[in-house]
């Protein structure tokens, strides 16, 4: 992690429209999550401004609320998590951010986690444990992304998990 913020990417055999497409698709972001907790969402497609909810688990059960705060069709696309108000100012702040660049074979995916105004970063950055967890989880993120788009994996293990 750089600072507070954490980048992995993949170059994935795909256009950057059907890439931008999953990503834009609160629904499907429970095919490719490389954590295991989300849990699902039945949010239209996302657009500048957009708000949507995140069933989550960790633990126990909860839900996100997440704001689109940057848009760029086929190029980027980025929320942030939490909640608003009194209890936004201790659990808010993360953004999760996918930028798409066309390159030879496909579309380079770069997935951050930008934890710059997020409230509770000392304690995320505390021995690298949690960011070395979230790294691994965006890696197979990204896998299952590739999986789903470029058919690089049975159909059955794109939709599992």
């Amino acid at each position: 992690m750089k600072g507070y913020v954490l980048t992995v990417e993949r170059v994935i055999a795909a256009p950057a429209n059907a890439i931008f497409d999953v990503l834009a698709d609160p629904a499907k972001h429970k095919l490719i999550d490389g954590s295991g907790m989300l849990q699902g969402s039945t949010a239209r497609r996302l657009a500048l401004g957009s708000t949507f909810g995140m069933g989550m688990h960790m633990f126990v059960s909860y839900s996100t609320v997440n704001r689109v705060v940057e848009f760029e069709e086929n190029r980027r696309i980025a929320w942030k998590t939490g909640p608003t108000g009194m209890v936004g100012r201790v659990l808010a702040g993360r953004t999760w951010r996918y930028e798409l660049e066309p390159v030879a074979g496909g579309t380079r995916v770069r997935e951050s986690w930008d934890i710059t105004d997020d409230h509770q970063r000392v304690l995320l950055k505390l021995g690298n444990i949690y960011s070395n967890k979230t790294k691994k989880d965006m890696e197979r993120t990204l896998g299952r992304l590739s999986d789903l788009v470029a058919g690089d994996a049975p159909p059955s293990a794109a939709a599992s998990g």
